[in-house]
């Protein structure tokens, strides 16, 4: 058997064990949460996003055409591990976001339409999340949170601080960042009895207690997927200009 093959099966059996998981009731910002003027705003605002994240896509297939396995695994990955949701607060919930890793090695604007596929097919197919907050959901999670995660490794690779290290803080910012953003959206939303920064305050205590260390965890995961890629698919790494970066 094949490196490549054995690394994709490790993966697979990976995925089918965190799929495991009871039915909840927990989700992303749910439907119906967020008033129509709010969904409307944040998918509005997801657009120009969109159209990058399709053409820097389009470029690297273009380039590397047998990239597309390790875009479709990162993902995946995204898939799995955005769906072990923890509940955390009415209307929303705790959960790894996995956008690090795509982030990481094919940039941010390409984790864009990954994760609004993995938002769409979790909305429709395990009822987390909702198609009105889907741009609400998409911008938190698929936009944000990676923007974050890719500059704060860009510029520790810069500062030489070390590679794991480096993929560690950007994976673990980039998750907290991401429910920074949905505590602000639902703030903006719902503060009309509290004010907006007693709300702001509100969701992110009440999110602080599972999301820190769920980051911690997710920064640790993503260290160790990078490892398995750089032994099992370094050609890949090399072709997207990730292992000559690292050097």
């Amino acid at each position: 058997m094949s490196k490549k093959k054995l690394v994709l099966r490790i993966i697979s059996v990976f995925a089918v064990f965190l799929s495991i998981t009871p039915t909840a009731s927990a989700m992303h910002i749910m439907e119906g949460y967020l008033p129509a003027g709010y969904c409307i705003a944040w998918g509005i605002l997801c657009i120009p996003f969109f159209f990058y994240g399709l053409k820097s896509i389009k470029e690297k297939l273009n380039a590397h055409r047998n990239l597309i396995t390790l875009l479709a695994m990162s993902g995946a990955f995204i898939f799995v591990i955005s769906s072990l949701k923890i509940p955390s607060v009415t209307g929303s919930c705790s959960h790894m976001t996995g956008t690090g890793l795509g982030a990481i090695l094919f940039g941010a604007t390409s984790v864009s339409i990954l994760g609004l596929i993995v938002l769409l097919f979790q909305a429709i197919l395990l009822a987390h999340g909702g198609l009105t907050t889907l741009g609400a959901n998409t911008f938190s999670m698929a936009i944000a949170g990676p923007f974050v995660c890719y500059r704060i490794y860009k510029l520790l690779s810069r500062l030489n601080v070390n590679k794991k290290t480096s993929i560690f803080i950007a994976a673990c910012l980039g998750d907290l960042f991401t429910y920074c953003i949905t505590a602000l959206q639902l703030a903006i939303a719902h503060h009309a009895d509290t004010g907006f920064l007693n709300a702001f305050s509100k969701f992110l205590i009440i999110f602080a207690p599972t999301q820190i260390p769920l980051a911690i965890i997710e920064g640790i995961i993503t260290v160790i997927i990078i490892i398995g890629l750089e032994n099992y698919a370094a050609p890949e790494l090399k072709e997207i200009g990730y292992l000559r970066e690292a050097k």
